[in-house]
């Protein structure tokens, strides 16, 4: 056990770079994160921010116990899902622009109360994070590429390695998508009156349906 735990550090290493090197890309799901966060109390954000995270983790954690496999299933089906997570983020920037505009046409100019709780944007983070195939492929080539050490099968660590590789990708992931979260909850207070509100909805929206452009023609 002790011979195996030094070359685990590696291990844990690559998780962390993996990690952010799947969340610090600014795309629609960040972009709606943060329009979120500004609209809503710090826990909806918070929950929005740990359901993206939970995802890249468990990816992460799949990738490493089975990254070959993994890659070979999601690769002929990755160019619909992408398809898929373009028209929902589509729909979600719609529906988020329509929500903001209705609020700021409500009467006397008041926002009204959003129904959206912390578990529920747990949930919709976690489906629109899951159907993006650019997560799982990019966990399965940091694996197949020797991240996990090929020696690490001979040593009996394969499983304590998947599993700490996972671990570092979902802590670096929730640490950047907590910033996102955050900043998107400083925005929400600087701008907390209705015009502001429809404002950060808006060009929120506008950068998701962009960014899902772009994904589609990728």
């Amino acid at each position: 056990m002790t011979s195996a735990a030094p070359t685990l550090w590696p291990v844990l290493l690559a998780g962390l770079v993996a990690g952010y090197a799947v969340a610090l890309p600014v795309g629609p799901v960040a972009s709606y994160l943060v329009g979120l966060a500004a609209r809503h109390p710090w826990r909806v954000g918070v929950a929005g921010a740990l359901g993206i995270a939970t995802v890249d983790g468990a990816y992460a954690l799949v990738t490493g116990l089975f990254g070959t496999v993994v890659a070979d299933l999601v690769r002929p089906v990755a160019g619909p899902l992408r398809v898929a997570s373009a028209v929902v983020l589509v729909v979600l920037a719609a529906h988020g622009a329509w929500t903001a505009w209705r609020e700021r046409a409500a009467s006397d100019g008041e926002a009204r109360t959003d129904p959206l709780s912390a578990p529920r944007a747990f949930g919709r983070f976690v489906a629109i994070t899951a159907i993006n195939p650019g997560t799982v492929l990019f966990f399965a080539v940091v694996v197949t590429g020797g991240a996990l050490l090929p020696d690490a099968a001979a040593t009996g660590a394969a499983p304590v390695a998947a599993v700490m590789f996972g671990v570092a990708a979902f802590l670096a992931s929730a640490s950047w998508q907590l910033v996102l979260a955050l900043g998107g909850t400083l925005l929400g207070r600087v701008l907390s009156g209705p015009r502001g509100r429809l404002g950060t909805a808006l060009a929120s929206s506008g950068l998701m349906v962009a960014l899902a452009v772009v994904m589609l023609l990728g």
